[in-house]
């Protein structure tokens, strides 16, 4: 489970409280809006899967959010036995079974649960109950329980020890109907103690480790990297850092590099090498000083731009590896020696080295 906590207090001076999305491993989670809470003095939760600004109980070990539920047409009744959390399988707090909503003899409980409209997809979604009077041979309920007009659960023996149903993967949309119905000739109505809805939100691609890790070493080597180099370099898509394109395929990968004239200082980190489904690296027009790195891994390269900046000491002889290459630009720098002999005269090969650079043939 992850959980997120916002509270906005004003620190840089302003009253307007932030609204932002939260991305998690690359996949958009929510839009944090704080303002309503703001406005109350109050912070905002955000938990994954599940969006709920509530509290929660001290003794759920799982850090489950919950919160009071309220309907003026059910009576409310009091618990007269003890259920003991670990007889189920995910756990519930005790105190979620201390109260239940219940009914007369042949009744049906009818109310809108979850409170809210919700989203059209899939839901976990898990109900507790207990047989709320004295311990005895005839503590015990039978009734079904719909959601919707779908059946959730036929004929469920509820007693004072307590029972949960739950659903893995439960379609819901919009306003939602929970329905309990007494079995023929019970003479007590259904009861229900507490409920969790969990919204189910699958990830999407995701960044190959080795390229994320390749391009924070990029920009940790960059003195002032673009101020969105942070996070997943590719997801989502509309959220990829500046100047880098992507494949968006279930693993995206780096493919293009492009920030010309961004006036980027500092020098390019080695592990470029290792975003071995670049197509292009533009970095001309910049500050960079330092050597080129060996870039033979690169086998898809095509273009090289690195012209108009401070580099300095030898052309890689690996460059002559990159069969797919079309374009090397390297002018105005400070380079030296002479350019490989696999570069020379190389077919299809764009090669600029003049002027600016120590270069011979």
């Amino acid at each position: 489970m992850v959980r997120t906590i916002y509270y906005y207090g004003g620190f840089d001076g302003g009253k307007e409280p932030p609204v932002f999305d939260q991305i998690v491993q690359g996949t958009k989670w929510a839009t944090v809006n704080t303002t309503e809470d703001y406005a109350k003095g109050q912070t905002t939760y955000y938990e994954i899967i599940v969006v709920s600004p509530t509290k929660t109980f001290p003794d759920d070990q799982y850090y489950r959010l919950w919160e009071p539920f309220h309907d003026k047409n059910q009576p409310t009744v009091e618990s007269k036995s003890n259920v003991t959390s670990s007889d189920f399988w995910n756990f519930p707090p005790a105190k979620a079974f201390t109260r239940g909503f219940t009914t007369s003899r042949g009744k049906t409980i009818r109310f809108q649960w979850p409170p809210m409209s919700v989203p059209a997809t899939k839901y976990y979604v898990a109900m507790y109950f207990q047989d709320n009077r004295t311990p005895s041979p005839y503590s015990w309920r039978v009734f079904s329980v719909t959601l919707n007009g779908l059946l959730f659960y036929k004929d469920l023996n509820v007693t004072e020890k307590g029972v949960t149903v739950y659903a893995s993967e439960w379609p819901l949309s919009g306003v939602t109907e929970l329905m309990l119905t007494p079995a023929d000739d019970m003479p007590v109505g259904p009861v229900i103690n507490a409920a969790e809805v969990l919204q189910l939100l699958p990830y999407g691609s995701r960044t190959q480790t080795r390229d994320v890790i390749a391009m924070e070493a990029l920009g940790s080597s960059f003195d002032d990297p673009p101020a969105d180099w942070v996070g997943d370099p590719c997801l989502p898509p509309e959220n990829s850092w500046t100047g880098v394109t992507c494949t968006h395929e279930l693993m995206a990968r780096v493919q293009k590099i492009e920030l010309r004239n961004k006036g980027l200082a500092g020098s390019i980190s080695p592990s470029i090498a290792n975003l071995t489904a670049l197509t292009s690296i533009s970095l001309g027009g910049n500050k960079l000083t330092g050597e080129i790195p060996d870039m033979g891994s690169l086998k898809d390269l095509q273009y090289l731009h690195l012209e108009n900046n401070q580099l300095e000491g030898l052309i890689p002889q690996s460059l002559g590896q990159l069969k797919r290459i079309q374009e090397i630009y390297l002018q105005n720098n400070n380079l030296r020696g002479k350019i490989p002999g696999s570069l020379q005269n190389k077919p299809g090969l764009t090669l600029q080295v003049s002027p600016g650079n120590d270069i011979s043939n």
